[in-house]
């Protein structure tokens, strides 16, 4: 069945912790008018989506789709990683929508990845892809997001829902295990994600320097990767290092959870911002480091997702799929 004409434009947004982006969908696949907010610059999200219909002069938009950085669970969303929270019923009420679909945001990335370009992704290590086996989408950026896209028997593919992210950190080595008791004294638990991400950049830089005696600067992610891939810093190239490990190793756990011998597909945007450095890093040591599943992992192939907006286009393709089976 196709969609009615007057379904569009559609407004899509893609909401972090750090940034919201959105983009207005006027045809299948055709996104116009992207722009990035700073959600800092806004003390709720229906004051940022006001602030970009504003912008782009588009109020008409009838419906939407939001693609965030949280659990969805029901009609009430807390964010972990920023202060927002809305119900999503009153959202839609108070916006003027027909439709209001939010869904994860690395549910939106995995759909996404049907549909990027050979020139959008970087490979790194591994040989062919299993055309009929789950894909492992996983990310750092202000969190870090883990979903898959996994094939249905009508040649269709459903993305999963989940928060691997925030599973509980295993530490591979002694350096790892210092990690882990710095941050278990810190935080208490201790998830991937504290290691993972922008601000786990930072952390085990922090963690470095305690060891060393070393009294630590006040550092940024991009500081550390700037000082690290200049050379002026060691400690922040050991802490570049071994943020690649620990993302081998996560990657290649829920590679081995998901079976995901379609390959693992890297998003967010940490490591695009040095991926000439990633492609020699030791993360794809460390992903195939498995024992009796070395060659397994092996065999999988690694991309770096270099698009854009990946989660605009992903989320656009489930509202898609939403208004589809609405029979709009």
């Amino acid at each position: 069945m196709s969609i009615a004409p007057n379904t569009y434009p559609r407004l899509l947004a893609d909401i972090g912790g750090t940034n919201a982006r959105f983009g207005l969908e006027v045809a299948p696949g055709q996104l116009e008018s992207v722009e990035v907010l700073a959600c800092h610059d806004h003390a709720t999200i229906v004051d940022a989506v006001k602030c970009y219909l504003k912008s782009i002069k588009r109020p008409s938009v009838r419906h939407a789709a939001f693609a965030i950085a949280n659990p969805v669970v029901g009609d009430w969303i807390q964010m972990t990683n920023y202060h927002w929270a809305f119900s999503i019923e009153t959202t839609r009420q108070a916006l003027g929508f027909l439709t209001l679909l939010v869904i994860n945001d690395f549910s939106a990335q995995a759909y996404s990845i049907a549909q990027l370009k050979e020139e959008e992704l970087v490979q790194v290590g591994g040989t062919m892809c299993a055309i009929d086996a789950p894909k492992l989408v996983i990310g750092p950026g202000t969190g870090l997001g883990v979903s898959a896209l996994i094939p249905c028997c009508d040649g269709a593919c459903v993305a999963l829902a989940g928060e691997g992210g925030h599973v509980s950190f295993a530490p591979f080595d002694d350096t790892e295990v210092m990690l882990w008791k710095y941050a278990k004294k810190k935080y208490g638990h201790v998830s991937a994600e504290r290691f993972l991400s922008g601000a786990g950049l930072v952390l085990i830089h922090e963690a470095l320097a305690d060891r060393e005696g070393i009294k630590a600067e006040k550092m940024t992610p991009e500081i550390i990767s700037q000082q690290a891939l200049s050379g002026k810093s060691p400690l922040c190239r050991l802490t570049l290092d071994i943020f690649c490990t620990i993302l081998g190793t996560v990657a290649s756990n829920m590679a081995l959870i998901l079976g995901a011998r379609g390959g693992v597909y890297l998003c967010g945007g940490i490591i695009p911002r040095f991926i000439d450095y990633f492609k020699t890093s030791p993360f794809r040591i460390r992903f195939e480091n498995k024992g009796r599943f070395d060659a397994y992992l092996a065999a999988i192939p690694v991309y770096v997702v270099l698009a854009k907006y990946p989660g605009i286009a992903g989320v656009g393709i489930a509202l898609e799929n939403h208004l589809r089976k609405e029979n709009v």
